[in-house]
């Protein structure tokens, strides 16, 4: 099992301009411990939906990378984002699902990833262009440039163990976090 921090601080290493979506829970802390970044939209609330506003923000952006990086409970809520994702085929969009097998968040109850569920081979059935399976965590250095000038869509599942991090809260401030995103990214509301 890859150590989940230690796994998304290489694959944002020299990230540049990659615009980032987090999922709630762990995904937004492991993010954010990488440090606070302009282009990083923490998504607090709404479980399910960060691949969708990661479509949404790959479509209306094809001129930026947009990297989701989010849980394997968030990817479980909104399998079909998947298949929409699959048929909509954003070259610029990666999806990194860190796959403990558990809502950490909400108590560890395991998900079902621990048992019958391939997010992998699902995403692949989806259509996504690219779909990785990291094993050792050196990997991440190898996939790092897909998030930066591989085809997409990509889908990284990453398979990690339940070990605990401190967590490093960013901002709540969901209209302050617009805002510096818009402007990061070059537009204006």
């Amino acid at each position: 099992m890859l150590d989940r921090r230690d796994f998304v601080g290489r694959l944002l290493k020299d990230r540049g301009d990659l615009m980032v979506l987090t999922g709630l829970g762990t995904a937004t802390f492991d993010v954010a411990a990488q440090g606070d970044n302009p282009l990083n939209f923490y998504i607090w609330s709404g479980m399910g939906c960060t691949a969708m506003v990661g479509l949404g923000l790959a479509l209306a952006r094809p001129d930026r990378r947009v990297a989701v990086i989010t849980g394997d409970g968030d990817v479980l809520m909104a399998l079909g984002s998947l298949a929409t994702i699959g048929s909509q085929q954003p070259k610029n969009l990666s999806i990194v699902c860190i796959d403990n097998a558990v809502y950490a968040a909400t108590g560890m109850q395991p998900t079902a990833t621990g048992t019958a569920c391939d997010l992998a081979a699902t995403a692949r059935s989806c259509g996504f262009t690219q779909v990785m399976a990291p094993t050792d965590i050196a990997e991440a250095d190898t996939l790092r440039p897909l998030l930066h000038s591989g085809q997409g869509p990509l889908f990284i599942h990453a398979r990690v163990g339940t070990q605990k991090h401190e967590r490093i809260i960013p901002t709540r401030d969901g209209y302050g976090m617009k805002y510096r995103f818009l402007e990061a990214s070059g537009k204006r509301s």
